[in-house]
């Protein structure tokens, strides 16, 4: 292990949950390497580092999701901690091809955190999960002593099932590149909450469950690729599935869905809306003779209406080329990290 190769030496920084580079190098050169039975025989596991794992069943696949949601207001314009959580495992789910079947959470409450706080919370993961329609079958509930937690954390898991296992990896040369929404909602919404900043135009988080939009595409057309841009946006998720699938991808900035004041917001701020999370996105590569069926699937869901069709895969070596509103080129590269942390 060469510690200065993911820059920690010896120690953890908040950079290496950021869902960029420093995050990527962690996992893939700390932690995977030390589980030698790291996936069920057939089935996608920890080495694919994949938005959730498949276990083979009887000609279908079983894909199991898992992860921790710690975010900073816990309650922020559009959403809160519980919706996060429900959402960002349903997402998770079916950026894999697979629809949700059942949830379980965590909760690690920290001691003096009001009832109340706690009310709210449980409320929207129920309001969430009837959204969707998927029942919370089990769960767990720790606390933690006073001041060793901020508030709550919360874990998710969940199931779901998939005629076919939809890869991050398997963009193709020819296949186009959808957003199905506007980006750099999510992480805006956090920093001016965080911040205490006032803009005209409120902004709010996207987070949403995408099951039903993606189920929609699904039907429609052939998809070779899913990612959510959650940490890292939408420049993290690309690289990983440009790197992983061995192409380049070209997008062009004319086509990204991105609202006005988002737009206006991060050129003041001086932030790169492609870095920004997002908790209600989802980037598809499909099939370019069904792209356009796709992406009219995808505007008849209440996610998908400003969906658009932003790029196309190149022959290459894993690189993601930015076609700029002036007509020049330039390379986006991966993050490093996050420029907000506890985003979600």
């Amino acid at each position: 292990m060469v510690w200065m190769d993911i820059g920690m030496k010896d120690v953890i920084k908040l950079e290496h949950g950021g869902g960029g580079r420093l995050m990527r190098q962690l996992i893939e050169d700390f932690i995977i390497p030390n589980y030698r039975l790291n996936r069920v025989e057939g089935g996608i596991g920890l080495p694919e580092m994949d938005d959730g794992a498949s276990i083979p069943l009887d000609g279908r696949g079983i894909v199991f999701t898992t992860d921790a949601y710690t975010v900073k207001p816990p309650f922020f314009p559009g959403g809160d901690i519980g919706r996060l959580a429900v959402c960002g495992t349903v997402n998770d789910l079916a950026m894999m091809g697979a629809k949700p079947i059942a949830l379980a959470t965590c909760f690690i409450l920290e001691e003096g955190l009001p009832l109340e706080v706690l009310k709210k919370v449980v409320a929207s993961i129920n309001e969430a999960l009837e959204e969707v329609g998927v029942p919370l079958i089990a769960g767990d509930t720790k606390v933690v002593e006073r001041k060793s937690l901020d508030g709550l954390v919360i874990g998710a898991s969940g199931i779901g099932i998939a005629p076919r296992i939809v890869r991050d990896s398997g963009l193709k040369p020819g296949d186009k590149i959808l957003i199905t929404g506007p980006i750099g909602n999510h992480e805006l919404a956090l920093l001016l909450a965080r911040e205490g900043l006032r803009i005209e135009t409120p902004i709010k988080s996207d987070v949403a469950p995408l099951w039903k939009m993606i189920e929609r595409a699904l039907d429609a057309g052939c998809l070779t690729a899913m990612k959510d841009p959650t940490r890292g946006g939408v420049a993290g998720a690309l690289n990983e599935m440009a790197r992983k699938s061995k192409v380049d991808i070209l997008i062009r900035e004319a086509s990204i869905p991105i609202k006005e004041e988002v737009r206006s917001a991060v050129e003041v701020l001086g932030l790169d809306p492609l870095e920004l999370a997002n908790e209600g996105v989802a980037i598809l590569g499909v099939e370019a003779k069904d792209a356009q069926k796709v992406l009219e699937a995808i505007k008849g869901d209440r996610y998908g209406k400003e969906a658009a069709i932003v790029g196309e895969v190149l022959e290459g070596r894993g690189r993601v080329i930015l076609e700029t509103l002036i007509g020049g080129r330039r390379i986006v590269r991966e993050p490093v990290g996050s420029p907000l942390p506890r985003i979600c």
